[in-house]
């Protein structure tokens, strides 16, 4: 029997393909990019040479991981401003701040990153005023944004800049706190932080810059494992997300990922054509357009999302709804009939609510127009983040066709401090992923970056070693979240995934086998290499 060339063949693995959880296999061999063989050492051999056999010595294969929700383009613009992610306190955001405005021209703007202040040791989880970056400069206008990206703070130079006074008019979807006298004191919430965006000159507009930053930060992904990400523009706030961008890398042969690209502007994607059937079966073809971003409330880090009732910790609010019932209603029935998906950002019950009622809805419009369920559930509708659940929103999620993408390492920077805000009987139900899915609910895993870090080893963790025994994962449900269901948000599950005949080879090799070590080690876990279409996009020196 003639043997059949192929380019690459993988031996001597743990290799899991997650079809299932059981499955293990020792071989696989790759030709023009496709899984071609899985099976055993010895099946290899007898049915194949191999350009090339890379000797596994038993370490353990999954398919490649990916980042479902995740705002790449914010990522790399925070990477041009002070970052205060690490602080953890108010007097180190300072510092650095100042440290800043010493090597800074008078006058030019300072803009800061990912500051958490529930993180710090010295302000009872309360957010700088004016008056604190104020003590910073005087003579640089400065702007710094909370690690959730709901909030920013200014100070009083960038608000005389920005004209808010004390005649000021919010408007709607945001709000500028003030002094007891109406005076802005420098905190503002959700759409009003655009007034800034706006305003600053961004320095990845430089497409030199732009071009740099990117190379760098996508190597960086797949150095862990990371085959696929879908980036979300948010153009409100200047995250510019452009396929072309992405389309310009692959062709020098930059691009180490597969990228979705996900507008929150509806006009961009009329004029965008969708991947064709030539490109979505080719491994080789990297990017493509997802769908239209929609959001509903805030966040609870800055006690924005929507809550039904107040606060534990500030009983006088509820949140802020960024988006009405009819208008989210109306932007995703229109979306829904041009065939374009939906992923709306819900992180309060009361957010999650209107979202599901207005999925229900759209869904009721759309078989009136001579829908049938398999044409809506080909775009199921993405609800992103839904971390405050009551079972009753549950009851009527698993009857609609949705996908939830959640960041299961939210719960690990949350904990401290999310009782406090929500109370103990909300936090029954608050980051229940493991109760989302018994219900049958498909659970896709990102991280929401810059908000945390895309590493996804940290989040599978955070799903095993939950304190709620009751929401603990396997390793195998975990890893799956963050490969094999995500591609099932876009429809690609029949290409990419798991490590079956006939799918991309898409994979990573692990410097040990998640599935038997310790699951505090699981940490500690680190890619040796990083496969896309069966070539190398990253191997550990």
């Amino acid at each position: 029997m003639k043997k059949e060339i192929l380019d690459r063949l993988l031996t001597n693995g743990n290799i899991h393909t997650l079809k299932n959880e059981e499955e293990i296999v020792e071989a696989i061999g790759i030709k023009d990019g496709i899984i071609a063989f899985t099976g055993s050492n010895q099946d290899a051999k007898k049915k194949f040479i191999a350009k090339e056999i890379i000797d596994l010595d038993g370490k353990t294969v999954i398919p490649g991981m990916g980042d479902s929700h995740m705002h790449f383009y914010a990522y790399c613009q925070t990477l041009t401003n002070v970052n205060l992610g690490d602080c953890n306190s108010k007097k180190e955001v300072l510092e650095k701040l100042r440290n800043k405005a010493a090597v800074t021209r008078e006058g030019e703007w300072i803009r800061g990153s990912n500051f958490d202040q529930s993180k710090w040791n010295d302000s009872a989880d309360e957010l700088p005023t004016r008056y604190d970056l104020d003590s910073v400069s005087i003579k640089h206008p400065i702007v710094i944004k909370r690690v959730c990206l709901h909030t920013a703070v200014a100070n009083t130079i960038a608000l005389e800049i920005a004209n808010i006074d004390k005649n000021y008019i919010d408007g709607s979807g945001g709000v500028v706190e003030r002094e007891a006298d109406g005076t802005p004191n420098g905190i503002l919430r959700e759409q009003l932080t655009k007034v800034f965006d706006e305003i600053i000159p961004d320095p990845m507009k430089d497409s030199a810059v732009k071009k740099d930053i990117m190379v760098q930060q996508l190597r960086d992904m797949a150095s862990y494992g990371i085959t696929m990400m879908h980036t979300y523009a948010a153009d409100i706030w200047k995250y510019i997300e452009d396929i072309e961008d992405y389309d310009a890398l692959d062709k020098e042969g930059l691009l180490p990922l597969r990228v979705s690209v996900y507008l929150d502007v509806l006009e961009k994607l009329e004029n965008k054509k969708p991947i064709t059937s030539v490109q979505r079966l080719s491994p080789y073809h990297k990017t493509q357009l997802g769908g239209y971003k929609l959001f509903c409330d805030g966040s609870l880090g800055s006690r924005s999302a929507a809550l039904y009732e107040p606060y534990s910790d500030e009983p006088d609010n509820r949140g802020i709804l960024v988006e009405s019932q009819e208008s989210l209603e109306e932007k995703m029935l229109k979306a829904s009939k041009m065939g374009i998906q939906c992923a709306t950002h819900a992180i309060g019950d009361r957010a999650l609510d209107i979202v599901i009622t207005a999925i229900e809805n759209t869904i009721i419009s759309l078989k009136k127009e001579g829908w049938t369920d398999e044409q809506i559930s080909a775009k199921p509708f993405r609800i992103i983040h839904a971390q405050l659940a009551p079972m009753s929103l549950v009851e009527r999620m698993k009857k609609l066709p949705v996908i939830l993408d959640v960041q299961p390492i939210f719960y690990n920077t949350d904990k401290n401090w999310i009782e406090d805000r929500v109370g103990k009987e909300r936090m029954k139900y608050g980051y229940t992923w493991n109760t989302y899915q018994k219900n049958g609910l498909l659970l896709t895993g990102g991280s929401d970056a810059p908000v945390e870090h895309y590493n996804p080893i940290p989040g599978i963790h955070s799903c095993v070693v939950r304190e709620e025994l009751e929401e603990c994962m396997s390793v195998y449900d975990a890893l799956c979240i963050f490969s094999k269901n995500i591609p099932y948000a876009t429809g690609d599950e029949a290409y990419v995934g798991t490590l079956e005949l006939g799918k991309f080879a898409d994979l990573a090799i692990l410097d040990r086998d998640i599935f038997s070590i310790p699951h505090d080690d699981i940490l500690n876990t680190k890619v040796e290499r990083t496969m896309i279409a069966g070539k190398d996009s990253w191997i550990r020196k």
